[in-house]
């Protein structure tokens, strides 16, 4: 299968950085601080900004101090932050001005995953600060687009959850699905789907690329 496109918008966790292990670590503890349940928090907060999980889920706290306690724990813990197989290949190959970072978390926080698994950090980044609506919503991935001087329709977007997915389609970009925290049948919305990106393979041609997904 192949996508020709202009330009890649990348969520960050679990698409460039595997922190499945710090993000449930850290939700756990707080799920049993406030006496909640911890799985029915772990479904629906993948892909979504803390704050919509946190005002979903325990609108009787104080939300902006819950916000700010739980992002501080995820920028001070790094312990098991991975790379996902073959993401540093992929985007080291790329124009800076040819992708970027579309997620769900402050830019703090995203700068810290990337750098501590060794991964560039695109000049044109897109957090959740940067928007009023977060994932599912497409906000983020048509301002992604936007900074890179394209249409969503140009762009080809990488995601793991259901919420990115509808995010990114919503935009108007074609959607490729990581297996990585959500089983395939979850992301039957994507356009295809792959375990990682190493049986993706980028090659530029003209102005854009054409991007392969192929056996691993």
């Amino acid at each position: 299968m192949e996508f020709r496109c202009q330009a890649l918008l990348f969520d960050l966790d679990g698409v460039l950085v595997d922190s499945r292990s710090v993000i449930e670590r850290i939700l756990r503890r707080w799920a049993q601080r406030h006496q909640m349940d911890a799985e029915a928090i772990l479904s629906v907060a993948h892909g979504r900004r803390t704050i919509d999980t946190v005002r979903e889920l325990a609108p009787h706290l104080d939300v902006d101090a819950e916000v700010a306690g739980l992002e501080a724990a995820e920028i001070a813990d790094v312990d098991g932050l991975v790379a996902v197989p073959g993401a540093r290949v992929l985007l080291v190959a790329l124009r800076n001005e040819s992708w970027t970072v579309v997620t769900s978390c402050g830019p703090v926080l995203a700068r810290r995953r990337l750098t501590a698994v060794d991964l560039p950090v695109p000049r044109l980044l897109v957090t959740g600060d940067d928007v009023a609506h977060g994932k599912p919503a497409p906000d983020c991935y048509r301002l992604g687009a936007e900074r890179l001087g394209q249409a969503p329709a140009a762009c080809l977007a990488f995601e793991d959850a259901p919420a990115g997915i509808a995010a990114a389609r919503g935009a108007g970009a074609r959607v490729v699905a990581l297996t990585t925290t959500h089983p395939a049948h979850q992301l039957a919305e994507a356009d295809a789907v792959v375990p990682d990106f190493t049986s993706v393979t980028v090659r530029a041609i003209g102005t854009g690329f054409a991007v392969t997904i192929g056996a691993a």
